[in-house]
């Protein structure tokens, strides 16, 4: 019986279309990617990029095929909700990051791109500290996901064409 429900289940998920993710294709094979900041979004997706695709991360702009350019890095934090007393029930989180990728030429491989994370925290007087540890793993997490969103991006990339 153990055997017969371990087939099964084999079976079952196999038959599901899941699969690991693998790498993904870009379509070049070296690039360069600055560290912008103390966020660590620069270093967070260069280890992305070595782990989940053939290319390889170069240390200077001119030795690169692809060159990532970073725009814009921003957090923001604004008032979403108030108590009836005037205090912050709700804030709103925003992480914007802008980039472009081109080959150093002036052709593009992603052209300018803006991307925008939002989260909604709920706020409490009594728990400052906790809703500050909070804010800052939320941001944390916005950040892994701007990360896997560029990286899609990335594997979507057309190659430089001229213009």
């Amino acid at each position: 019986m153990k055997r017969l429900a371990t087939l099964l289940l084999c079976l079952l998920t196999a038959a599901c279309g899941f699969q690991l993710r693998g790498s993904a294709d870009v379509p070049f094979q070296t690039i360069y990617v600055p560290l912008v900041s103390a966020g660590g979004i620069g270093l967070e997706l260069k280890r992305n990029i070595q782990a989940g695709t053939s290319a390889k991360v170069v240390d200077e702009a001119k030795d690169a095929e692809a060159v990532m350019e970073f725009t814009q890095e921003a957090r923001e934090k604004e008032i979403l909700s108030l108590t009836g007393t005037g205090r912050v029930r709700e804030f709103q989180l925003r992480y914007r990051v802008g980039f472009r990728v081109h080959n150093g030429k002036g052709l593009d491989f992603i052209a300018p791109t803006s991307v925008t994370l939002v989260r909604d925290i709920t706020f409490n007087d009594s728990d400052v500290l906790a809703k500050e540890s909070e804010e800052q793993l939320l941001y944390r997490d916005m950040q892994s996901d701007m990360v896997q969103q560029i990286m899609r991006r990335l594997s979507a990339a057309k190659p430089a064409e001229k213009k």
